[in-house]
């Protein structure tokens, strides 16, 4: 309890030393403040091998690193946490090495011991996702294996639909979110008894797999939007997830109230298309409509039809 105490300090000093960073809460600009403290943890959790002097024997001895304790540190500098030291959330007894193996046994804290009923970051409505995610079918069925480090590594999370990256880089980095499990066995069997089920046969019935994958996130189907999140988090069973192609492609597109939402792109509503944001980074059948050739159309389809009209009369006077 003492050491957990400390870390707790630690990260609230953290916080309150940074809230003043950007309008981001996360300055991105500046050169990481634990960037020297961190190279200690990242010299052995950085590399696939390390290497340390046996004290019983006195030779030095090269290890291969458990492939689930390391950690890209480019990644994690480009990610939200990117100023914290290592045991600002892990303890500070880990500096110790060999490290006690006791301290795996240590409670991991979650996102909301630090992002809960915080003004600081009211915006990212922590609370309200808590709720969703104790509503989706991930707590649901795996309340006890399952938890927010499940679907994002607090080492490398990044904040892909609060900043200027485009449709596609958002959509490739939060499906594999997604495929991390649903198309790693490792890593589905820890929560699964079961064979993992192939994502391709699961989704045989779209046209085109690759495509859809490639074009819009798993959370797009799999989700009902909220209108206070960027990013829904009830994520719903299968039984309920959208099949219905007219959801997508149609001019009321569900795809406006979640995926393209919040793209701060340039709109071109002036050419006439219903939702032409989209155009900027994809084009979605029957989404894409112009008001403008709608009328067109009419115009000559009308001038067809009085053209066939009149042909008919002028038959019938001769």
């Amino acid at each position: 309890m003492k050491s957990k105490t400390i870390v707790a300090v630690f990260m609230l000093m953290v916080f309150w030393g940074q809230q003043g960073l950007s309008d981001r809460i996360v300055d991105m600009e500046s050169e990481p403040a634990n960037l020297e403290s961190n190279k200690h943890c990242f010299s052995c959790h950085g590399e696939r091998f390390y290497t340390f002097e046996n004290e019983f024997s006195g030779s030095i001895e090269r290890k291969a690193m458990n492939p689930n304790f390391i950690y890209n540190p480019d990644e994690f500098y480009q990610g939200v946490h990117r100023h914290f030291s290592c045991t600002d959330c892990h303890s500070p007894d880990y500096e110790t090495f060999p490290h006690n193996a006791e301290l795996r046994l240590d409670m991991m804290f979650s996102c909301m011991d630090c992002h809960g009923g915080d003004d600081t970051y009211a915006q990212y409505n922590f609370d309200l996702i808590q709720d969703e995610f104790y509503k989706s079918v991930h707590a649901d069925r795996h309340f006890e294996t399952f938890d927010c480090w499940s679907c994002h590594d607090p080492h490398s999370y990044r904040l892909m639909t609060r900043d200027n990256f485009r449709t596609a880089e958002i959509v490739s980095y939060h499906n594999q979110t997604c495929t991390e499990c649903h198309q790693n066995p490792d890593k589905y069997q820890l929560v699964m008894d079961g064979e993992m089920p192939l994502l391709e046969d699961i989704h045989s019935f779209l046209p085109n797999y690759n495509l859809h994958f490639n074009a819009v996130r798993c959370i797009e189907c799999h989700t009902s939007p909220q209108d206070t999140m960027w990013v829904a988090h009830n994520i719903l069973p299968k039984e309920m997830a959208v099949k219905n192609c007219v959801e997508c492609h149609s001019t009321n597109t569900l795809l406006m109230s979640s995926l393209y939402r919040y793209q701060a792109v340039e709109n071109r509503s002036e050419r006439g298309f219903f939702n032409a944001i989209i155009l900027n980074d994809a084009y979605v059948i029957g989404a894409n409509r112009n008001q403008f050739l709608n009328i067109a159309s009419l115009v000559i389809l009308g001038m067809v039809l009085l053209a066939m009209i009149g042909h008919i009369i002028l038959r019938i006077i001769k």
